[in-house]
């Protein structure tokens, strides 16, 4: 199973009208970001480029799903949650992003993001965000395979998407143009 499935959870659909920014992901940099309350847009596109499904490959036993990153063995066990307050198009909640479907599914109703804040110690880049984009691992679905490499797979898996995402951010449309 490639894919975390709620099946009880109606999925608010993303925007798929994406556009690129017109960035290479390598001259991208982070900036020190201003205020920003990220639009279901802006989360489309981070979702997307940091772990959509970019391609679809058809070969005579079936179908193969290429994410926009990589994973150690296809096995993409890698989950996305977001974690925000209300945001102008989206309330708040702890939602689950569902790559099959490009939708979000909220598990949980409410402001959870002092949780997280909890969870960090305080850590200001966190009390102070709109929203915290958040990774876990389904490790079964890596350990078969990976067996006793699948804990560092987690962390390698999460590093790409992670830098996938940070670069998405600084070449977007959220941050003035980069010169």
């Amino acid at each position: 199973m490639p894919f975390k499935i709620y099946p009880h959870l109606e999925g608010e659909k993303l925007p798929e009208d994406l556009s690129f920014s017109g960035v290479p992901a390598l001259a991208a940099s982070p900036t020190q970001a201003e205020e920003w309350v990220p639009t279901r847009l802006d989360l489309a596109k981070l979702f997307y480029f940091a772990a959509g499904i970019t391609k679809r490959g058809v070969f005579p036993g079936g179908e193969i799903l290429f994410r926009a990153a990589a994973c150690t063995g296809a096995l993409y066990h890698i989950e996305i949650y977001l974690v925000c307050g209300n945001l102008p198009d989206l309330s708040a909640g702890v939602y689950h992003f569902g790559p099959h479907d490009f939708a979000l599914r909220r598990l949980r109703e409410g402001d959870y993001r002092g949780v997280l804040v909890e969870a960090t110690g305080d850590e200001p880049a966190v009390s102070g965000a709109p929203a915290v984009i958040v990774t876990t691992s389904v490790y079964w679905r890596n350990s078969w395979k990976s067996q006793a490499r699948a804990y560092r797979h987690a962390y390698w898996d999460s590093g790409t998407i992670l830098a996938n995402l940070l670069a998405v951010g600084a070449a977007g449309p959220f941050h003035p143009p980069l010169v």
